[in-house]
């Protein structure tokens, strides 16, 4: 889980320990087996206990995590999901490379009408996804991109008419329609589409051959400080380790204080300001500054490898079409200590999904095998940028095309159950016409997601399967909770963010009110099973960024 996912539980309020009614089983879900409290208890426990250190992957304690997983799937009664695979075919090797940046000059800008000095840390980080010993950018004319976007089925491209093939490509964060108070207008209005995303901004630059791709900071679009931006740029850096090492990327990536690029527009003799705002029009052209840019680092590069915990239960009809539950086991490990403790046990995140991961399974396996094959995924490196996941989803044990859909979990609901829902990236698939039926058979309703301005749909695993065209819903519950409404709910959430989120105190708590986790599970089961029982191939919807990835690769997944 990443510090962008402003989730709402994970702090035990006096105003909501009391228990609640039981939850109703979703209509059409009366065979559903229980969801064991006791094995979201247990999971949970023993993977944010001190045992584990953290489940910091390719440190020793990922072997004992993964032997963990390994035993729970199997007790559960799931059989080992890549035959032939390395642990006796339960787990999926993931090679990373770690990467730590050492030696980086200030980024030189000359040219202009005053040369620039910008200090690495301070005013800009850098770093590269290419694996190489060293990188030296030399003289490299910045060009302003805008929003960096070319989006054919928008019929907008920031880079139309310009060659950027070894040049440096200045970008704003997120995308034309930010500040649009609505989710209307080409870009969806407030709710960021992919487009907005940093990793897809460096990722069109590297398509147009940039030789760097610096994004412009500024704290409102982003929606986090420089301070965030600083500690996930700097120091070691872990990415897949694949053939080519990444040598079709750019050299550099990285960011620029906001006031300091307004400095490098002015020595170009341009407003920032008004290119801004001619960038969120639609027919914007990209303006070479007529100044260059210069940086140089060495990389200390280190190779190895984590693993993926898999599982699958064969389906009886369908065997060779697949419904996925997903949820990461890994967290930070040993971190900066708080009052001498310095392991973040990461009970809420994630031993708590991966906990729930396991509760489905049994629940699921008691149930008995449905029409297709479910598989339950427990991903390594989400913490480190989704690389689990993302690796699953490039060299998939089941082909993509023929992989229906599913669920991915990221913290679960300990403070009681609640009254509402929300859909996270609301809008994009057919899954959320599902989910909607069971959440109103709950006694529920569905919500707008809060802070859709976040992007909080591309920050977790299941979006390495939707870059793919597979749908896979995320949401969970709401702030209104049934006992204490949304004052308590609201409090449970900056409490921990401010308290516990990826610190020493997201610890487990044997007072925690699992009520409202175990309403949400009856959700995802149900949604699951749904499809693993059903006909249907959801689809995205029309407007979404996927679907034109879902209607070529599966083509029987086409709607009208």
């Amino acid at each position: 889980m990443t510090i962008f996912r402003m989730i709402a539980f994970g702090a035990v309020l006096t105003a909501t320990s009391a228990q609640a009614a039981p939850p109703r089983a979703a209509k059409g879900a009366a065979s559903t087996p229980a969801i064991s409290v006791q094995t979201l208890k247990d999971v949970t426990k023993t993977l944010s206990s001190n045992a584990y250190e953290g489940r910091k992957p390719v440190s020793p304690a990922e072997k004992k995590t993964t032997e963990y997983l390994v035993q729970r799937f199997k007790a559960a009664g799931l059989k080992p999901g890549n035959p032939g695979g390395p642990g006796g075919g339960w787990f999926q090797d993931v090679p990373l490379v770690e990467m730590t940046a050492e030696n980086v000059s200030p980024m030189a800008i000359a040219g202009g009408k005053t040369p620039l000095s910008l200090a690495y840390r301070d005013d800009v980080v850098v770093k590269s996804y290419r694996v190489t010993p060293t990188i030296a950018l030399k003289d490299s004319p910045v060009v302003f991109v805008g929003y960096g976007i070319n989006a054919p089925e928008r019929g907008w491209n920031d880079y139309a008419g310009v060659d950027v093939k070894g040049k440096t490509v200045l970008i704003l964060v997120n995308d034309p329609d930010w500040q649009s108070p609505a989710r209307t207008g080409l870009f969806e209005g407030k709710a960021m589409t992919y487009y907005g995303r940093w990793t897809y901004k460096y990722e069109e630059a590297a398509r147009q051959g940039a030789a760097a791709a610096i994004i412009v900071h500024d704290a409102e679009p982003a929606a986090y400080g420089w301070g965030v931006v600083q500690s996930s740029n700097t120091g070691p850096q872990l990415e897949l380790d694949e053939k080519g090492d990444h040598a079709d990327q750019s050299d550099a990536i990285g960011w620029i204080q906001l006031a300091k690029a307004k400095a490098l527009f002015a020595s170009a003799g341009q407003d920032f300001d008004a290119l801004s705002a001619g960038a969120k029009v639609k027919g914007f052209k990209a303006v070479p500054l007529g100044v260059t840019a210069s940086v140089s680092f060495s990389n200390t590069i280190k190779r190895q490898a984590s693993k993926n915990v898999i599982g699958i239960l064969p389906g009886k009809t369908k065997p060779k079409e697949y419904v996925f539950y997903t949820a990461h086991w890994d967290h930070l490990g040993r971190c900066t200590p708080v009052k001498g403790d310095d392991i973040c046990n990461g009970a809420l995140d994630n031993a708590s999904g991966t906990a729930g991961l396991i509760a489905l399974a049994e629940a699921n396996v008691k149930a008995g095998p449905a029409r297709r094959s479910q598989v339950f995924m427990s991903v390594t490196c989400e913490e480190c940028g989704l690389l689990g996941s993302r690796f699953y989803a490039e060299h998939p044990i089941y082909p993509m095309a023929t992989t229906v859909g599913g669920v991915n979990m990221d913290g679960l609901n300990t403070i009681g159950r609640a009254k509402d829902f929300v859909v996270t990236g609301a809008g994009k698939s057919e899954l959320e016409d599902m989910m909607a039926k069971l959440v109103a058979a709950q006694g529920r309703v569905v919500k707008p997601e809060p802070n859709p301005e976040r992007g909080s749909y591309f920050r977790s695993d299941h979006f390495m399967f939707a870059k793919l065209g597979v749908p896979m819903f995320y949401g969970e519950s709401g702030e209104d909770l049934r006992v204490g409404g949304e004052a308590a709910g609201h409090a449970a959430t900056l409490d921990y963010i401010e308290n516990r989120y990826h610190k020493p105190q997201d610890e487990y708590n044997p007072a925690w009110d699992w009520s409202g986790a175990v309403e949400d599970l009856q959700l995802y089961y149900g949604l699951g099973r749904a499809l693993a029982d059903g006909l249907a191939w959801p689809n995205w919807y029309k407007t979404a960024e996927f679907r034109a990835i879902r209607d070529r690769d599966t083509p029987h997944a086409r709607t009208k």
